[in-house]
Protein backbone atom coordinates (compact mmCIF):
# COMPACT_ATOMS: atom_id res chain seq x y z
CA UNK A 1 0.00 0.00 0.00
CA UNK A 2 1.52 3.29 -1.10
CA UNK A 3 -0.61 5.91 0.65
CA UNK A 4 -3.15 6.39 3.40
CA UNK A 5 -6.87 6.72 2.71
CA UNK A 6 -9.95 7.94 4.54
CA UNK A 7 -12.63 5.37 5.33
CA UNK A 8 -15.79 6.88 3.84
CA UNK A 9 -18.36 4.10 4.32
CA UNK A 10 -19.00 0.61 5.65
CA UNK A 11 -19.59 -2.02 2.97
CA UNK A 12 -22.38 -4.60 3.04
CA UNK A 13 -20.30 -7.25 4.81
CA UNK A 14 -19.06 -4.83 7.46
CA UNK A 15 -15.62 -3.78 6.17
CA UNK A 16 -14.65 -0.14 5.99
CA UNK A 17 -14.07 1.18 2.47
CA UNK A 18 -12.08 4.09 1.11
CA UNK A 19 -13.20 6.25 -1.80
CA UNK A 20 -10.73 4.49 -4.12
CA UNK A 21 -12.08 1.01 -3.29
CA UNK A 22 -9.73 -0.29 -0.61
CA UNK A 23 -11.18 -2.26 2.30
CA UNK A 24 -10.20 -2.68 5.94
CA UNK A 25 -11.74 -4.91 8.58
CA UNK A 26 -13.16 -3.28 11.73
CA UNK A 27 -12.92 0.22 10.26
CA UNK A 28 -15.45 3.00 10.83
CA UNK A 29 -16.22 6.05 8.66
CA UNK A 30 -13.68 8.71 9.53
CA UNK A 31 -10.89 6.24 10.29
CA UNK A 32 -7.71 6.53 8.26
CA UNK A 33 -6.26 3.44 6.58
CA UNK A 34 -2.53 4.08 6.79
CA UNK A 35 0.15 3.04 4.32
CA UNK A 36 1.24 0.10 6.50
CA UNK A 37 -2.33 -1.29 6.68
CA UNK A 38 -3.00 -0.11 10.23
CA UNK A 39 -5.94 2.08 11.21
CA UNK A 40 -5.95 5.51 12.76
CA UNK A 41 -9.29 5.68 14.56
CA UNK A 42 -11.64 8.59 13.95
CA UNK A 43 -14.66 9.98 15.86
CA UNK A 44 -17.04 7.22 14.70
CA UNK A 45 -14.81 4.41 16.04
CA UNK A 46 -15.82 3.34 19.56
CA UNK A 47 -14.69 0.68 22.02
CA UNK A 48 -16.83 -2.48 21.62
CA UNK A 49 -18.94 -3.14 24.73
CA UNK A 50 -18.50 -6.94 24.60
CA UNK A 51 -15.33 -8.91 25.36
CA UNK A 52 -16.21 -11.46 22.65
CA UNK A 53 -16.13 -8.94 19.80
CA UNK A 54 -14.98 -9.34 17.03
CA UNK A 55 -14.54 -13.13 17.34
CA UNK A 56 -18.23 -13.84 18.02
CA UNK A 57 -20.32 -14.08 14.87
CA UNK A 58 -23.35 -12.57 16.60
CA UNK A 59 -22.06 -9.03 15.96
CA UNK A 60 -19.98 -7.44 13.21
CA UNK A 61 -20.35 -3.71 13.93
CA UNK A 62 -19.79 -3.05 17.63
CA UNK A 63 -16.91 -0.72 16.72
CA UNK A 64 -19.32 1.79 15.12
CA UNK A 65 -20.77 4.79 16.93
CA UNK A 66 -24.56 5.02 17.18
CA UNK A 67 -24.73 7.54 14.35
CA UNK A 68 -22.42 5.49 12.11
CA UNK A 69 -24.45 2.34 12.78
CA UNK A 70 -27.70 4.14 11.87
CA UNK A 71 -26.07 5.50 8.72
CA UNK A 72 -24.92 2.00 7.75
CA UNK A 73 -28.46 0.59 8.06
CA UNK A 74 -29.88 3.55 6.09
CA UNK A 75 -27.28 3.29 3.34
CA UNK A 76 -27.70 -0.47 2.94
CA UNK A 77 -31.36 0.06 2.06
CA UNK A 78 -30.89 3.10 -0.20
CA UNK A 79 -27.85 1.52 -1.84
CA UNK A 80 -29.80 -1.63 -2.70
CA UNK A 81 -32.52 0.47 -4.34
CA UNK A 82 -30.07 2.54 -6.36
CA UNK A 83 -28.20 -0.61 -7.34
CA UNK A 84 -31.38 -1.70 -9.15
CA UNK A 85 -31.82 1.68 -10.83
CA UNK A 86 -34.33 3.16 -8.35
CA UNK A 87 -32.50 6.48 -8.22
CA UNK A 88 -35.27 8.48 -6.52
CA UNK A 89 -35.39 6.23 -3.43
CA UNK A 90 -35.47 8.37 -0.29
CA UNK A 91 -35.47 6.67 3.10
CA UNK A 92 -36.23 7.94 6.59
CA UNK A 93 -33.60 7.80 9.30
CA UNK A 94 -32.95 4.23 10.40
CA UNK A 95 -34.71 2.78 13.42
CA UNK A 96 -32.28 0.84 15.66
CA UNK A 97 -33.42 -1.63 18.28
CA UNK A 98 -31.71 -1.14 21.66
CA UNK A 99 -29.06 -3.38 23.15
CA UNK A 100 -30.17 -6.53 25.00
CA UNK A 101 -33.51 -6.71 23.22
CA UNK A 102 -33.15 -9.83 21.04
CA UNK A 103 -36.00 -12.16 21.99
CA UNK A 104 -35.11 -15.14 19.82
CA UNK A 105 -31.78 -16.73 18.96
CA UNK A 106 -30.17 -20.05 18.14
CA UNK A 107 -27.02 -20.85 20.11
CA UNK A 108 -24.73 -23.82 19.61
CA UNK A 109 -23.26 -26.10 22.27
CA UNK A 110 -20.42 -28.59 21.93
CA UNK A 111 -18.45 -30.83 24.28
CA UNK A 112 -14.71 -30.17 24.34
CA UNK A 113 -13.23 -32.70 26.72
CA UNK A 114 -15.23 -32.48 29.94
CA UNK A 115 -16.28 -28.90 29.25
CA UNK A 116 -19.21 -27.67 27.18
CA UNK A 117 -18.92 -24.43 25.25
CA UNK A 118 -22.12 -22.60 24.32
CA UNK A 119 -22.71 -19.47 22.28
CA UNK A 120 -22.70 -18.14 18.74
CA UNK A 121 -20.20 -19.42 16.20
CA UNK A 122 -17.23 -17.37 15.09
CA UNK A 123 -17.68 -15.44 11.88
CA UNK A 124 -17.17 -17.80 8.93
CA UNK A 125 -16.26 -20.72 11.19
CA UNK A 126 -17.77 -23.70 13.01
CA UNK A 127 -15.86 -22.77 16.17
CA UNK A 128 -18.15 -21.75 19.03
CA UNK A 129 -17.39 -18.72 21.18
CA UNK A 130 -18.07 -19.73 24.78
CA UNK A 131 -20.49 -16.97 25.77
CA UNK A 132 -19.76 -15.24 29.08
CA UNK A 133 -21.58 -12.01 28.28
CA UNK A 134 -23.91 -10.80 25.53
CA UNK A 135 -25.11 -7.32 24.69
CA UNK A 136 -27.76 -8.31 22.15
CA UNK A 137 -29.73 -11.10 23.87
CA UNK A 138 -32.62 -10.14 26.14
CA UNK A 139 -31.60 -10.70 29.78
CA UNK A 140 -34.15 -13.51 30.11
CA UNK A 141 -32.38 -15.44 27.34
CA UNK A 142 -28.82 -14.75 28.47
CA UNK A 143 -29.69 -15.81 32.03
CA UNK A 144 -30.11 -19.38 30.74
CA UNK A 145 -26.66 -19.69 29.16
CA UNK A 146 -24.79 -20.68 32.34
CA UNK A 147 -27.51 -23.12 33.54
CA UNK A 148 -27.61 -24.69 30.06
CA UNK A 149 -23.84 -25.10 30.09
CA UNK A 150 -24.05 -26.81 33.49
CA UNK A 151 -26.91 -29.06 32.36
CA UNK A 152 -25.11 -30.24 29.23
CA UNK A 153 -21.85 -30.84 31.09
CA UNK A 154 -23.76 -33.41 33.18
CA UNK A 155 -24.60 -35.35 30.00
CA UNK A 156 -21.15 -36.91 29.75
CA UNK A 157 -21.28 -37.28 25.96
CA UNK A 158 -17.88 -36.73 24.34
CA UNK A 159 -19.43 -36.01 20.93
CA UNK A 160 -22.22 -33.80 22.23
CA UNK A 161 -23.33 -31.15 19.69
CA UNK A 162 -26.60 -29.36 20.34
CA UNK A 163 -28.45 -26.45 18.77
CA UNK A 164 -30.27 -24.38 21.40
CA UNK A 165 -33.32 -22.46 20.18
CA UNK A 166 -34.43 -19.69 22.55
CA UNK A 167 -37.57 -17.59 22.25
CA UNK A 168 -39.18 -15.20 24.70
CA UNK A 169 -42.92 -15.89 24.90
CA UNK A 170 -45.74 -14.46 27.02
CA UNK A 171 -45.15 -17.10 29.69
CA UNK A 172 -41.35 -16.87 29.73
CA UNK A 173 -38.58 -18.48 27.71
CA UNK A 174 -39.20 -21.41 25.38
CA UNK A 175 -36.11 -23.61 24.95
CA UNK A 176 -35.62 -26.16 22.20
CA UNK A 177 -32.68 -28.60 22.30
CA UNK A 178 -31.90 -30.08 18.91
CA UNK A 179 -29.52 -33.03 18.68
CA UNK A 180 -29.88 -34.14 22.30
CA UNK A 181 -31.22 -37.48 23.54
CA UNK A 182 -32.22 -38.33 27.10
CA UNK A 183 -31.84 -42.03 27.84
CA UNK A 184 -32.73 -43.18 31.31
CA UNK A 185 -34.63 -41.73 34.24
CA UNK A 186 -31.73 -39.64 35.59
CA UNK A 187 -31.37 -37.55 32.44
CA UNK A 188 -35.11 -37.10 32.09
CA UNK A 189 -35.29 -35.87 35.67
CA UNK A 190 -32.35 -33.53 35.04
CA UNK A 191 -34.24 -31.94 32.15
CA UNK A 192 -37.38 -31.51 34.26
CA UNK A 193 -35.37 -30.04 37.13
CA UNK A 194 -33.69 -27.61 34.74
CA UNK A 195 -37.03 -26.49 33.31
CA UNK A 196 -38.64 -26.07 36.72
CA UNK A 197 -35.69 -24.41 38.45
CA UNK A 198 -35.29 -21.86 35.66
CA UNK A 199 -39.00 -21.14 35.28
CA UNK A 200 -39.14 -22.14 31.61
CA UNK A 201 -42.33 -21.63 29.64
CA UNK A 202 -41.50 -24.72 27.60
CA UNK A 203 -38.72 -27.24 26.98
CA UNK A 204 -38.63 -29.40 23.87
CA UNK A 205 -36.11 -31.93 22.54
CA UNK A 206 -35.45 -32.89 18.95
CA UNK A 207 -33.51 -36.12 18.53
CA UNK A 208 -33.92 -36.06 14.76
CA UNK A 209 -37.66 -36.62 14.44
CA UNK A 210 -38.97 -33.16 15.23
CA UNK A 211 -39.47 -31.35 18.57
CA UNK A 212 -41.05 -33.36 21.40
CA UNK A 213 -42.47 -31.71 24.50
CA UNK A 214 -40.67 -32.24 27.81
CA UNK A 215 -42.10 -29.40 29.88
CA UNK A 216 -44.97 -26.97 29.25
CA UNK A 217 -47.01 -26.06 32.34
CA UNK A 218 -49.46 -24.01 30.25
CA UNK A 219 -49.89 -23.42 26.52
CA UNK A 220 -47.17 -21.10 25.24
CA UNK A 221 -48.33 -17.98 23.40
CA UNK A 222 -46.97 -14.78 21.94
CA UNK A 223 -49.14 -11.67 21.78
CA UNK A 224 -49.46 -10.20 18.29
CA UNK A 225 -51.50 -7.05 17.76
CA UNK A 226 -53.01 -7.50 21.21
CA UNK A 227 -54.07 -11.08 20.46
CA UNK A 228 -52.41 -14.12 22.10
CA UNK A 229 -51.37 -16.67 19.48
CA UNK A 230 -49.99 -20.16 20.14
CA UNK A 231 -46.23 -20.26 19.54
CA UNK A 232 -45.18 -23.55 17.92
CA UNK A 233 -41.61 -24.69 18.67
CA UNK A 234 -39.21 -23.01 16.26
CA UNK A 235 -41.84 -20.70 14.78
CA UNK A 236 -40.71 -17.40 13.29
CA UNK A 237 -40.83 -14.25 15.40
CA UNK A 238 -39.46 -10.82 14.62
CA UNK A 239 -36.09 -10.67 16.33
CA UNK A 240 -37.08 -7.93 18.78
CA UNK A 241 -40.37 -6.63 20.09
CA UNK A 242 -39.06 -3.14 19.36
CA UNK A 243 -38.34 -3.98 15.72
CA UNK A 244 -41.73 -5.64 15.36
CA UNK A 245 -43.41 -2.50 16.70
CA UNK A 246 -41.56 -0.35 14.14
CA UNK A 247 -42.54 -2.58 11.21
CA UNK A 248 -46.13 -3.06 12.36
CA UNK A 249 -46.48 0.64 13.10
CA UNK A 250 -45.50 1.48 9.53
CA UNK A 251 -48.02 -1.01 8.11
CA UNK A 252 -50.80 0.34 10.33
CA UNK A 253 -50.06 3.91 9.33
CA UNK A 254 -49.86 3.22 5.62
CA UNK A 255 -52.90 0.92 5.42
CA UNK A 256 -55.25 2.92 7.63
CA UNK A 257 -58.74 2.90 6.17
CA UNK A 258 -58.29 -0.21 4.02
CA UNK A 259 -61.40 -2.36 4.34
CA UNK A 260 -59.78 -5.55 3.01
CA UNK A 261 -56.12 -6.53 3.31
CA UNK A 262 -54.27 -9.59 2.05
CA UNK A 263 -51.38 -10.48 4.40
CA UNK A 264 -49.03 -12.67 2.37
CA UNK A 265 -46.37 -14.86 4.01
CA UNK A 266 -48.30 -14.08 7.17
CA UNK A 267 -46.64 -16.52 9.59
CA UNK A 268 -48.39 -16.52 12.95
CA UNK A 269 -50.22 -13.30 12.03
CA UNK A 270 -47.82 -10.55 13.14
CA UNK A 271 -49.36 -8.06 10.71
CA UNK A 272 -52.77 -9.70 10.30
CA UNK A 273 -53.81 -9.32 13.94
CA UNK A 274 -52.39 -5.79 14.11
CA UNK A 275 -54.31 -4.65 11.03
CA UNK A 276 -57.62 -6.46 11.62
CA UNK A 277 -60.38 -4.52 13.29
CA UNK A 278 -64.05 -3.49 13.15
CA UNK A 279 -63.56 -1.89 9.73
CA UNK A 280 -60.78 -4.09 8.34
CA UNK A 281 -60.85 -7.76 7.34
CA UNK A 282 -57.56 -9.56 6.71
CA UNK A 283 -56.76 -12.67 4.69
CA UNK A 284 -53.66 -14.29 6.23
CA UNK A 285 -51.86 -16.57 3.74
CA UNK A 286 -49.11 -18.87 5.02
CA UNK A 287 -47.44 -22.09 3.83
CA UNK A 288 -46.07 -23.39 7.16
CA UNK A 289 -48.84 -25.58 8.54
CA UNK A 290 -48.09 -25.13 12.24
CA UNK A 291 -48.05 -21.33 11.92
CA UNK A 292 -51.24 -21.37 9.82
CA UNK A 293 -53.08 -23.53 12.37
CA UNK A 294 -51.94 -21.34 15.28
CA UNK A 295 -53.18 -18.23 13.49
CA UNK A 296 -56.45 -19.92 12.59
CA UNK A 297 -57.13 -21.11 16.15
CA UNK A 298 -56.41 -17.72 17.67
CA UNK A 299 -58.58 -15.87 15.17
CA UNK A 300 -61.51 -18.17 15.93
CA UNK A 301 -61.00 -18.13 19.70
CA UNK A 302 -60.75 -14.34 19.88
CA UNK A 303 -63.33 -13.48 17.25
CA UNK A 304 -60.84 -11.56 15.07
CA UNK A 305 -61.72 -10.72 11.43
CA UNK A 306 -58.63 -12.65 10.30
CA UNK A 307 -59.23 -15.41 7.77
CA UNK A 308 -56.23 -17.78 7.49
CA UNK A 309 -55.48 -19.58 4.23
CA UNK A 310 -52.95 -22.44 3.98
CA UNK A 311 -51.13 -21.90 0.69
CA UNK A 312 -47.58 -21.99 -0.68
CA UNK A 313 -47.17 -18.60 -2.36
CA UNK A 314 -43.95 -19.65 -4.10
CA UNK A 315 -45.64 -22.48 -5.97
CA UNK A 316 -49.12 -21.00 -6.07
CA UNK A 317 -49.16 -17.21 -5.66
CA UNK A 318 -52.39 -15.28 -5.37
CA UNK A 319 -53.49 -14.49 -8.92
CA UNK A 320 -54.54 -11.13 -10.28
CA UNK A 321 -58.25 -11.93 -10.08
CA UNK A 322 -57.84 -12.87 -6.41
CA UNK A 323 -55.71 -9.85 -5.54
CA UNK A 324 -58.16 -7.42 -7.14
CA UNK A 325 -60.66 -8.20 -4.38
CA UNK A 326 -58.43 -6.43 -1.84
CA UNK A 327 -57.85 -2.77 -1.15
CA UNK A 328 -54.30 -3.38 0.07
CA UNK A 329 -51.60 -6.03 0.35
CA UNK A 330 -48.88 -6.50 2.96
CA UNK A 331 -46.16 -9.07 2.35
CA UNK A 332 -43.19 -10.17 4.45
CA UNK A 333 -41.43 -12.92 2.48
CA UNK A 334 -38.28 -14.89 3.36
CA UNK A 335 -34.83 -13.60 2.40
CA UNK A 336 -35.17 -14.82 -1.18
CA UNK A 337 -37.97 -12.34 -1.82
CA UNK A 338 -41.28 -13.02 -3.57
CA UNK A 339 -40.66 -12.86 -7.32
CA UNK A 340 -43.64 -14.95 -8.44
CA UNK A 341 -46.08 -13.21 -6.10
CA UNK A 342 -44.78 -9.73 -6.92
CA UNK A 343 -45.28 -10.38 -10.64
CA UNK A 344 -48.97 -11.01 -9.93
CA UNK A 345 -49.28 -7.93 -7.70
CA UNK A 346 -47.68 -5.78 -10.42
CA UNK A 347 -50.50 -6.80 -12.79
CA UNK A 348 -53.25 -6.19 -10.23
CA UNK A 349 -55.34 -3.16 -9.33
CA UNK A 350 -54.41 -3.19 -5.63
CA UNK A 351 -54.07 0.45 -4.55
CA UNK A 352 -51.48 0.08 -1.75
CA UNK A 353 -48.73 -2.49 -1.19
CA UNK A 354 -46.66 -2.65 2.00
CA UNK A 355 -43.54 -4.73 1.45
CA UNK A 356 -41.60 -5.76 4.58
CA UNK A 357 -38.20 -7.27 3.86
CA UNK A 358 -35.24 -8.79 5.70
CA UNK A 359 -33.04 -8.57 2.60
CA UNK A 360 -32.58 -5.20 0.84
CA UNK A 361 -31.11 -6.90 -2.25
CA UNK A 362 -34.09 -9.19 -2.96
CA UNK A 363 -36.50 -6.39 -2.00
CA UNK A 364 -34.91 -4.07 -4.54
CA UNK A 365 -35.24 -6.66 -7.32
CA UNK A 366 -38.92 -7.09 -6.48
CA UNK A 367 -39.41 -3.31 -6.17
CA UNK A 368 -38.29 -2.87 -9.78
CA UNK A 369 -41.09 -5.20 -10.90
CA UNK A 370 -43.70 -3.27 -8.91
CA UNK A 371 -42.51 0.04 -10.32
CA UNK A 372 -42.54 -1.37 -13.86
CA UNK A 373 -46.15 -2.43 -13.19
CA UNK A 374 -47.19 1.14 -12.42
CA UNK A 375 -46.50 1.47 -8.69
CA UNK A 376 -44.58 4.33 -7.10
CA UNK A 377 -42.26 3.87 -4.14
CA UNK A 378 -43.88 6.31 -1.71
CA UNK A 379 -42.03 5.61 1.57
CA UNK A 380 -39.04 3.62 2.73
CA UNK A 381 -38.05 2.97 6.36
CA UNK A 382 -34.85 1.09 7.29
CA UNK A 383 -34.96 -0.96 10.49
CA UNK A 384 -31.91 -2.35 12.28
CA UNK A 385 -33.41 -4.75 14.79
CA UNK A 386 -30.37 -7.06 14.59
CA UNK A 387 -28.24 -4.54 16.43
CA UNK A 388 -24.51 -4.44 15.52
CA UNK A 389 -25.20 -6.93 12.72
CA UNK A 390 -24.94 -6.57 8.95
CA UNK A 391 -28.49 -7.97 8.80
CA UNK A 392 -30.83 -5.12 7.80
CA UNK A 393 -34.61 -4.94 7.45
CA UNK A 394 -37.03 -2.42 6.00
CA UNK A 395 -40.65 -1.40 5.52
CA UNK A 396 -41.78 0.12 2.23
CA UNK A 397 -44.98 1.51 0.74
CA UNK A 398 -45.89 1.29 -2.94
CA UNK A 399 -48.98 3.09 -4.28
CA UNK A 400 -50.83 3.35 -7.56
CA UNK A 401 -51.37 7.05 -8.37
Amino acid sequence: MSESGLIVRVAAKGEGATADGRYAALAAPGDVLQADGSLLHGPNHVDPPCRHFPACGGCQLQHLSESALAEYVHDRVVGAAKGQGIEDAVATAAHLSPARSRRRATLHAQAIGKRVVIGFREQGSHKIVDMRECHVLAPELFALVAPLRALLEQWGERKLAVDVELALADQGVSVGLKGLTAEGLAKTEALLDFARDNGLARLTMDSGYGPEGVWEPEPVTVTLGGTPVALPPGAFLQATGDGEAALVGAAREWLAGAATVADLFSGLGTFAFALAGPKTKVLAVEAARDAHLACQASARMNGCPVHPLHRDLFRNPLRVEELDRFGAVVLDPPRAGAQEQVEQIALSKVARVVYISCNPASWARDAVKLIAGGYRLAELRPVGQFRWSTHVELASLFVRD
